[in-house]
């Protein structure tokens, strides 16, 4: 059975990731976990999540991913252990190093190597294997013939998980050292700060305080930014190619755009939804241009809009549950009286909540919503649920 495997960065992305359709999460732990603190769940937070994950029949994965230094070594032992207590159903790892001592260490926690290990070909693949990693997650730039390809020459027990959607850097499989080298913050150990995707323009040297945008087709060049991954589309062809999981990127995401996204998939993964129609509703999240990566091949060359954020909606409340045809809504962005809000639900097609009599818990009626998370309740017909999502069209 393919696998759907989805980001968690907080309590509010686990629960969208599960409800939504999610057959995986990964998240990140107390250390070595590749994405800002913030991202980073305590152990009682992973073991909460693991619960969680378990009581629906699903999979939990911990990173630890990023590259190690030498006086960190010594605490992975028990690290492995505790994390295997706290119910991990596997580390995602990226140095060698960190997963020859987490495997002797705790060989029942099983170990899938990141895409930050570059592997691309069936030897590497092996290698990994036979010291104790039991999933490899494929370099971004590999082809699907090449995958098929690998997939021919491994193991029949050793996974293969490829991203499907989401970030891309202007590196190779992540490894870049831009961001450290522009302010001292590495891309490789969990702190980059995305020098890549900002707005250049050229400065003469013996004049510095003029600079000249770089400009193609009226618009600012994103010289370094890569576009977004967007797969769903391939999917058919990834499984084809024995790829076992589809990875979403997102782990400083939204629950909104982890909603959004594993819905999308899910729903073409399941034959409910056509892909013409998933590429539209994934337009509704943030994004910059989409694209499908290397897996037909190289890249498109033109990176002129690369760094342009864009979207089609606005993400405008979480509902919290429904009782006597008022749905309880917390507020997340501004919306008016009688605006339409369409409801992102895993059951619900494109239902339209006409949002016409707004009242706050007190029962006084509000004409406008602009307090982030303020208690509001809505009259409406539809059986929302909680988890639903409100969203207005931009």
């Amino acid at each position: 059975m393919t696998e759907l495997l989805a980001p968690v960065g907080s309590p509010a992305a686990l629960d969208a990731a599960l409800r939504f359709g999610a057959d995986a999460v990964y998240l990140g732990g107390p250390m070595l976990q590749l994405r800002a603190k913030s991202a980073g769940f305590s152990f009682d937070d992973i073991a909460h999540a693991a619960n969680a994950v378990h009581e629906t029949g699903k999979r939990l994965y911990v990173t630890v991913n990023s590259l190690a230094y030498s006086d960190e070594i010594d605490a992975l032992p028990a690290y492995a252990n505790r994390l295997h207590e706290c119910g991990a159903d596997a580390a995602i790892v990226s140095d060698l190093g960190v997963l020859t001592t987490m495997h002797k260490a705790c060989p029942k926690l099983e170990l899938h190597v990141s895409t930050q290990a570059s592997c691309m070909n069936y030897a590497a693949a092996k290698a990994w294997y036979d010291l104790g990693a039991r999933r490899i997650v494929l370099a971004r730039e590999m082809t699907i013939e090449q995958i098929r390809a690998l997939k021919a020459k491994i193991p029949d027990d050793l996974e293969l998980e490829a991203f499907v959607h989401g970030a891309m850097c202007m590196a190779y499989s992540g490894r870049c050292l831009l961001s450290a080298a522009v302010l001292g913050r590495s891309g490789n150990r969990g702190d980059c700060a995305q020098p890549c995707r900002w707005s250049y323009a050229l400065v003469e040297e013996t004049r510095p305080n003029q600079s000249f945008p770089i400009i193609q087709e009226d618009r600012h060049s994103f010289i370094l930014s890569s576009r977004d991954l967007c797969c769903v589309g391939l999917l058919n062809e990834l499984i084809d190619a024995g790829v076992k999981s589809l990875k979403i990127e997102g782990r400083m995401k939204t629950e909104y755009y982890v909603s959004v996204v594993v819905n999308a998939y899910r729903r073409v993964l399941d034959g409910t939804m056509s892909v013409e129609d998933a590429e539209r509703e994934l337009l509704s999240v943030s994004h910059r241009p989409y694209t499908t990566g290397f897996y037909h091949g190289e890249l498109p060359n033109d990176h002129s809009n690369a760094g342009t954020y864009t979207q089609t909606h606005r993400f405008v409340g979480a509902v919290l549950g429904y009782e006597n045809g008022t749905a309880i809504v917390e507020q997340r962005n501004r919306f008016e009286a009688g605006d339409a809000l369409e409801v992102v639900s895993p059951v619900l097609d494109r239902a339209v909540l006409q949002a016409n009599e707004i009242t706050d818990e007190n029962g006084t009626p509000i004409e406008i919503a602009n307090r982030v998370r303020q208690i509001l309740r809505i009259k409406t017909d539809l059986p929302l649920k909680k988890g639903d999502l409100l969203r207005i069209k931009i």
